[in-house]
């Protein structure tokens, strides 16, 4: 960001301490406190600009934004000017212009970094409490999100071709690497969700220098294959994956652990395409790996057993119960997803270029955080586990008290903030194993049919009276 004032500069960080970093929206200085914020614009080179949405303002608005289930940018400024007005402040302008072109300044890297930071910060300060036998569990899944059909989205996140054109929205793919221990984002990749490279596996490699010595991975099919036990193996880590489908897996071989559990041996087969000979080269020619068969009584699940490759081998220490017990945990990765897409609105995203919509998944991821961050703290301080904290519930709280916080004197900020980890504490998700339910909706929606046609040619179809 250019045009910056060192004469305004030191004044203007003040009076964003004492002022907009208690922004109604969130709890910025229990959350995201504004020295961390600053440590962030200053690692990726931002300047304070002398106007209303500086660099600082327009993060703590955008996460607001985000955090509001009305994410319009007109309630976004509205609620900017509301702020100016009660602190005594000469009034912003109710046109969102301003705020949309400051968000396009805003750079992507700033909410990387502060969602990178927090996941993992949060993640470290609670891996020895909630760890599985001394492990770091970190899950891997993926997923898509829509984006406003225009035509600089469709070029840059093309909608699958088997929609016809006009009838379809762009389709942004996204891998996200969570914390088992409390659920934080660590990290992220997105790319179309076709073309070369673009796969879940493609996505994750840029992701694979998050695993640490002493980390476990938990995964599906998608990466259950010799490169991606090698590749962990490699860094120092454990895997937990489920088999890929091609693999054929015959339990009569090897060297027997138990019932339906057994040591093998993987041979490393012909280079793929995307893998560099020297890399190649670099790996073992085999690989000893624990194979695990998982069956699952009938009714409970349409799957009827599957079989989990891990790389703990010893059996005395991880009994191959805990193993199906981990890998059934794998679902959290899935209701993260769901809390990400759902509850916070992911699931399509608002921004109309396609330099804005890396911003704002980031945007939610940070938000997402943040919410894990003081779910977290509930559970350590009233003897729960995070997962058993309800997401909405934590959501609601934090929306509901941000105006409270906004006009409490900072000394009983602590007092508040107890209040909110006690008020999240109260809802928990019920503990509900092999619950079926039908695939169906009670309530009827109005019987509209399908747009068939693009909507420009179905208004001109109106018209002429067809």
């Amino acid at each position: 960001m250019p045009d910056h004032n060192p004469r305004l500069g030191s004044g203007q960080r003040r009076w964003l301490h004492h002022r907009w970093a208690r922004m109604p929206g969130v709890l910025s200085d229990a959350l995201l406190p504004l020295a961390t914020v600053q440590a962030a614009l200053q690692a990726e080179a931002v300047t304070f600009r002398d106007r209303v949405f500086t660099p600082v303002v327009t993060l703590y608005a955008f996460l607001g934004q985000v955090l509001d289930p009305d994410h319009s940018c007109r309630q976004t400024v509205v609620r900017v000017l509301a702020w100016l007005i009660g602190q005594g402040r000469r009034a912003c302008s109710a046109h969102t212009g301003a705020y949309c072109k400051a968000r396009q300044r805003l750079p992507e890297g700033v909410l990387a970094r502060l969602t990178r930071d927090t996941g993992q910060q949060l993640a470290g300060r609670y891996r020895r409490r909630w760890h599985w036998h001394g492990h770091d569990v970190k899950v891997l899944d993926g997923s898509t999100v829509l984006a406003p059909d225009t035509p600089a989205n469709q070029r840059a996140y093309p909608q699958p071709g088997t929609q016809k054109p006009g009838l379809g929205f762009p389709l942004i793919r996204m891998v996200v690497l969570f914390s088992l221990a409390v659920g934080t984002v660590l990290d992220a990749a997105y790319g179309p969700y076709q073309g070369k490279e673009t796969a879940e596996t493609a996505l994750w490699r840029a992701l694979r220098h998050n695993l640490r010595p002493g980390d476990l991975l938990l995964a599906d099919r998608y990466h259950g294959s010799f490169w991606e036990v090698a590749a962990a193996l490699a860094r120092g880590s454990d895997v937990v994956l489920r088999v890929h489908q091609r693999r054929r897996v015959d339990f009569r071989r090897g060297r027997r652990l138990g019932r339906d559990d057994h040591l093998v041996t993987w041979t490393k087969g012909r280079r793929p395409p995307w893998m560099d000979r020297q890399t190649y080269d670099a790996l073992p020619e085999t690989l000893w790996v624990r194979e695990v068969r998982i069956r699952i009584p009938k009714g409970r699940c349409r799957t009827q057993e599957i079989v989990v490759v891990t790389t703990l081998l010893d059996a005395g220490r991880y009994p191959k119960g805990e193993i199906a017990a981990l890998y059934r945990r794998r679902w959290q990765a899935e209701l993260d997803l769901r809390a990400l897409k759902e509850t916070m609105q992911m699931d399509f995203l608002r921004c109309r270029s396609p330099g804005m919509l890396p911003k704002e998944l980031w945007a939610h991821f940070l938000v997402y955080n943040l919410l894990r961050t003081v779910q977290a703290e509930a559970a350590a301080r009233y003897r729960r586990r995070p997962w058993q904290l309800s997401f909405q519930g934590s959501r609601q709280t934090v929306t509901a008290f941000a105006e409270t916080w906004a006009q409490t004197p900072p000394e009983r900020w602590p007092e508040i903030y107890a209040h909110v980890l006690k008020a999240v504490v109260t809802h928990r998700v019920g503990d509900r194993p092999d619950r079926q339910e039908p695939r169906a909706r009670k309530r009827r929606r109005q019987d509209y049919p399908w747009l068939a046609e693009p909507r420009p040619q179905a208004r001109a179809r109106l018209a002429r009276g067809r």
